[in-house]
């Protein structure tokens, strides 16, 4: 076997492990997190989602992500699962605790790829707690 075959085997078992990986953790619930910057322009990203004790709760995957740190700029958020957006404020999370049981609920929705997502993109996880917001009173 040649060194140009193995790298194509190689290759191609990369994609299709990146693409496996891909397709599977779109097979579970994937809600959208709408950020704002400082000017109100909005940022929309893709994200798994989980609830524990009746609240929903997202995880950054590593520090220095824009929409994290959009969020933590500007908390009041929007948050769409099933189609239906809500506002909601995101708080970050860093009780021991909590972070245990959700890190678990991730573990229990997503399986196997929540660990290699784990394992190869995330690093220094944030958990953050959305809450829904009251809608604002309008003036009479």
């Amino acid at each position: 076997m040649t060194v140009r075959r193995l790298v194509l085997i190689l290759l191609s078992a990369l994609f299709l492990l990146a693409l496996g990986t891909y397709i599977a953790g779109e097979q579970t619930e994937v809600a959208v997190l709408r950020t704002f910057d400082p000017d109100q322009t909005p940022h929309d990203t893709k994200m798994w989602i989980v609830d524990y004790q009746g609240h929903a709760y997202v995880r950054v995957g590593r520090q220095g992500r824009p929409w994290g740190e959009r969020a933590h700029a500007h908390p009041d958020v929007e948050l769409s699962r099933g189609g239906v957006a809500t506002p909601v404020h995101a708080t970050f999370v860093d009780d021991s605790p909590t972070l245990q049981a959700v890190d678990a609920a991730f573990r229990a929705k997503y399986g196997w790829v929540d660990w290699w997502f784990g394992l190869v993109l995330r690093s220094h996880a944030t958990t953050v707690r959305l809450d829904p917001r009251m809608a604002s009173a309008s003036a009479s």
